[in-house]
C-alpha cells in the first residue's frame, strides 16, 4: 500500500518499539511531537520508545532529548 491509496488522510496509532514500530490502528501520517508537522509512515526515521512520541527528524528528536533531560543543555 502507498500514501495515495488504503486509509487516506487519517493519522496512525503507534507503538513504538526499539528499532521497529507496531501499527495499532491503520492510517497515513502520525504527527511529530515537536513541530507537529504531519510525518508519512513510509518516511517514519525517529521517535522516543520511553516518550512513545514521533519526530519529523533529527534535530526534532534532539531538542525532544534536551527538553526531556536525557542530553545535556550545553551553554555559552
Amino acid at each position: 500500500m502507498n500514501r495515495f491509496e488504503g486509509f487516506g488522510n487519517t493519522e496512525a496509532k503507534i507503538k513504538y518499539l526499539d528499532a521497529d514500530f507496531q501499527i495499532l490502528s491503520p492510517g497515513h501520517f502520525v504527527t511529530c511531537a515537536m513541530t507537529g508537522k504531519q510525518i508519512p509512515l513510509d518516511e517514519l526515521r525517529y521517535w522516543s520508545v520511553a516518550r512513545q512520541e514521533p519526530y519529523a527528524d533529527a534535530a526534532a528528536s534532539l531538542e525532544a532529548d534536551k527538553r526531556a533531560g536525557a542530553l545535556p543543555i550545553q551553554r555559552n
